[in-house]
């Protein structure tokens, strides 16, 4: 079976000490000791529904079959993960793409070496989406220039997604009014008028329609009906001397996403284990796709595109890597 790994690297890249100090969230060790057998990894998630296949994949025993003891440690977002995978106190983490190609123009040497979450080509029923007030004229993407519109970060994948999804409905996405609020916050900043739309990753676009609030957009879907919006990734360095345990970690994650993807009931179970998500919305809110391969084209296309936004700087280079097992 071959698999796909995209190794993102920088012509001239810079040390690794570019990626700055130590996140204190990863806490100690990291080392890829052996114990009992197994390959021990610390691997940077974040609270999210899109993570899941990570903690199915250590309940069903798939990365135990593969050798590995996955310890996994939660942060709010990459810019504390990036650092821990490059500074060898974690050995993998899962970020969004436009972050690492972000990190990787910056000279940070990442390896992309599974997919996480994708869109579910859905434009009706998405796992993110613009939502808005139950009386708001906003019908579509088409409708959003001009608007306040909330996303969690500014200059990164969200409003990439929805600036394209502004043009593929023929619209100019340049007099948008981006607001940065976290995504816990969206849904009152939408229902008291602070912004006008949200754009909301599960489960805040769930709780926004208990709330009242309507979803017109699905801009992951309306960039890239099968978009690859996140993935696990790891140093260039650990790839280059620890290719087995990469090419492990790989196989296993890869077989936890299908895994995840075959049984959404349990993914639903197991968002209780590692997030504050209550039952109720868990049974709820749409899912992503689990995705089993990285889409290139679209991690190319969010590369085109946050070129041409201004967001992503550096000449990178996308270079194809397979593994054969």
């Amino acid at each position: 079976m071959r698999r796909t790994v995209i190794s993102l690297t920088l012509a001239g890249a810079m040390a690794l000490a570019a990626c700055g100090g130590g996140d204190e969230e990863s806490g100690s060790g990291g080392g890829g000791g052996e114990g009992g057998g197994l390959t021990s990894i610390r691997v940077g998630a974040i609270p999210i529904v899109d993570v899941a296949p990570l903690y199915l994949g250590i309940q069903q025993g798939i990365f135990e079959d593969a050798g590995l003891e996955v310890e996994p440690f939660l942060a709010q977002g990459g810019a504390a993960i990036v650092p821990a995978v490059v500074n060898g106190e974690a050995q993998f983490g899962f970020s969004n793409i436009t972050s690492l190609l972000q990190a990787t123009g910056r000279g940070v040497p990442l390896a992309l070496v599974a997919a996480g979450p994708g869109a579910t080509g859905n434009l009706e029923d998405d796992f993110a989406a613009v939502v808005v007030p139950a009386d708001s004229p906003v019908q579509s993407a088409a409708d959003l220039p001009g608007l306040r519109v909330a996303i969690n970060s500014i200059n990164n994948i969200s409003d990439t997604v929805v600036r394209e999804s502004v043009r593929q409905a023929g619209g100019d996405p340049t007099t948008i009014e981006f607001v940065e609020i976290p995504f816990p916050d969206m849904v009152a900043a939408v229902s008291t008028g602070q912004v006008d739309a949200a754009f909301a990753v599960e489960p805040t676009a769930t709780a926004g329609e208990a709330a009242g609030l309507r979803r017109v957009s699905f801009p992951y879907v309306e960039t890239d009906d099968d978009l690859t919006v996140a993935g696990y990734f790891t140093s260039d360095q650990y790839a280059a001397e620890n290719p087995d345990v990469v090419e492990s970690f790989t196989e296993a994650m890869v077989e936890a996403q299908e895994y995840a993807q075959a049984n959404p009931d349990q993914v639903r179970a197991v968002l209780g284990e590692y997030t504050q998500i209550s039952p109720e919305i868990a049974q709820e809110l749409t899912l992503p796709t689990f995705q089993s391969e990285i889409n290139r084209e679209s991690v190319e296309l969010l590369l085109q595109l946050g070129e041409q936004d201004g967001i992503i700087e550096g000449e990178v280079e996308l270079d194809q890597l397979y593994f054969e097992n």
